[in-house]
């Protein structure tokens, strides 16, 4: 394909025959899927799902990130035609990709959201394929790591976040975005010997044992060898990666619940994401992203930026484990 595609084609997510190849239509026209991906429920031969989870009942802050998944796909359409910068692979050609849509939920039935929330992932898991979420506040993260734990045992969880998100909470009824992370542990789902927080800049005394590369070591010590000590915590253990957009700085990110100074710049986790290649991740999210907050809209491209690195580090980790589903 070439820029004079750019003539012919318009809402590829709706039209797109397969699940694999650059959109090169219009970034200011058509329907917006996540990186024009075909949307489909059929996930025959597809590698990675995109879905979106439009849930901002457990903030503790500012609501929002209901908004959060659109406001995502939107930016997605900035992305360039090209494959993404520094990668040597191309997620838009190496795997079939499609774009879930978002989850259907009774926005009422708040108590059944998480096991609702379960079964959607797991039901995405079962037909074969993988995900990258978009969020939606923090505590999606929970019944979708539970999906993930029922198929892969425990996973290390590598977050990055401005909070911990493992304030205690034995209540396992309570959904909150700041206590997920407690019953993961609590429960099992993650080990926290493998686990690692990156970009913490908030108090919590408890680590619940998870490893903690606060904001100041990354300023401190640099993204690049940051990076280095994350892949060796993590080692070949099943990674779950959950990006809280919070995790950047407010400069960075404006549009989110709780905004923290002293975040990561974008530069760093731009850096970050890229030089942990290699990490066996077998899906993730990006939560948190507020459109309401976001008055230039560059939250949600920071979060698009993100939702893509993700299906970099998912393609790199697929097809250097032979894990790709073939053509599609």
């Amino acid at each position: 394909m070439s820029l004079s595609d750019a003539k012919t084609q318009v809402d590829t997510a709706l039209t797109r025959k397969g699940y694999r190849g650059a959109a090169m239509e219009n970034t200011f026209g058509g329907a917006t899927s996540f990186l024009r991906r075909r949307y489909s429920k059929d996930l025959d031969g597809v590698d990675l799902a995109i879905t979106g989870v439009p849930f901002d009942q457990a903030v503790t802050n500012r609501p929002g990130t209901r908004l959060g998944p659109r406001a995502i796909r939107e930016a997605s359409a900035l992305q360039a035609f090209d494959p993404p910068y520094g990668w040597d692979v191309d997620p838009m050609e190496d795997i079939a990709i499609a774009d879930y849509g978002d989850m259907a939920f009774d926005y009422a039935d708040v108590p059944g959201f998480p096991a609702a929330l379960t079964a959607h992932i797991r039901g995405i898991l079962d037909a074969g394929a993988a995900t990258v979420t978009l969020g939606g506040d923090h505590s999606i993260s929970y019944p979708i790591l539970e999906a993930y734990a029922e198929k892969f045992g425990p996973l290390a969880l590598l977050q990055f976040d401005a909070h911990s998100d493992t304030w205690a909470d034995d209540d396992m009824a309570r959904i909150d975005h700041g206590t997920m992370f407690y019953k993961a542990v609590k429960t099992g789902v993650i080990d926290p010997g493998r686990s690692v927080q990156v970009g913490i800049r908030t108090t919590n005394p408890d680590t619940m044992g998870i490893n903690i590369v606060d904001a100041r070591e990354v300023h401190e010590t640099g993204p690049a060898r940051t990076a280095k000590k994350i892949k060796e915590l993590l080692g070949d253990a099943p990674v779950y990666l959950s990006f809280d957009i919070d995790a950047l700085d407010p400069a960075y990110a404006p549009g989110t619940g709780t905004p923290v100074w002293g975040g990561l710049t974008s530069a760093q986790a731009a850096i970050l994401l890229r030089d942990i290649a290699g990490i066996n991740m077998v899906g993730g999210d990006v939560v948190e992203v507020s459109p309401p907050f976001d008055t230039t809209g560059a939250t949600a491209i920071a979060g698009a930026h993100v939702a893509v690195e993700l299906t970099c580090l998912w393609a790199y980790n697929a097809r250097a484990r032979g894990t790709i589903r073939g053509p599609a």
